[in-house]
């Protein structure tokens, strides 16, 4: 890429794919600042923000709130109807800041966010290049390919996949021909995950500028 962007923007093929675990990771490799715009499932959880916090060890002036919160573990659209909460697309913008940002969507590219808006939307609007985790095994192939082309009609800048489970050597090869793109690392299952595993794993990823050099636009 020619020109570094302000940060990047964590997306996923599906739920529970492992973006949270991915934006800690990227956060703490790069001191980067975390922002998840809309975060849901808050009556069962403490959220991905606090997470992200603890794991990446995160100083609280790294770290931008939710533009909405919410408590049902749905889409934004789908919790925000259950609150009678109107989520305003219109007031989505960057925060300021030097340092890189890692923000992290809620759910994959076509997650409803309002009547007429999806996370792809906002990942445009944002304007950020898409770090795109996908699971590693069976099935992987076809939704990742999908998720590449979707962003791909939107012109939205890619950098690459990340891959998360046990490693699959075609998968990833298949992934990278096929989506004419980079797999960026992989993220094996960790036994336990810790701020000390997040942090020894992150020793392993170039820092933010080197990460985009040398790296076409797509």
């Amino acid at each position: 890429m020619s020109v570094t962007p302000k940060g990047v923007f964590v997306t996923g093929t599906d739920t529970e794919i492992g973006k949270t675990l991915v934006s800690a990771i990227l956060t703490k490799a790069w001191n980067a600042t975390y922002w998840k715009p809309f975060q849901t499932g808050l009556a069962e959880e403490t959220g991905d923000t606090s997470t992200v916090t603890r794991l990446a060890d995160v100083a609280p002036d790294h770290v931008v709130a939710p533009l909405c919160a919410l408590q049902a573990p749905l889409s934004p659209f789908a919790a925000a109807e259950l609150e009678n909460t109107v989520i305003d697309v219109e007031k989505l913008q960057m925060p300021a800041g030097d340092d890189p940002f890692v923000v992290e969507g809620a759910g994959g590219l076509m997650v409803p966010v309002t009547p007429d808006s999806m996370m792809i939307d906002v990942v445009q609007r944002l304007d950020l290049p898409v770090v795109l985790v996908a699971r590693s095994g069976l099935g992987t192939i076809n939704h990742t390919l999908l998720s590449l082309e979707a962003l791909r009609r939107r012109d939205i800048a890619i950098a690459g996949v990340v891959l998360s489970g046990l490693p699959n050597v075609k998968n990833a090869r298949d992934i990278a021909r096929f989506g004419k793109t980079q797999i960026l690392f992989q993220v094996p299952r960790f036994e336990n995950v810790t701020p000390q595993t997040i942090a020894d794993f992150a020793r392993s990823i170039p820092d933010f500028a080197k990460f985009f050099d040398d790296k076409p636009s797509q």
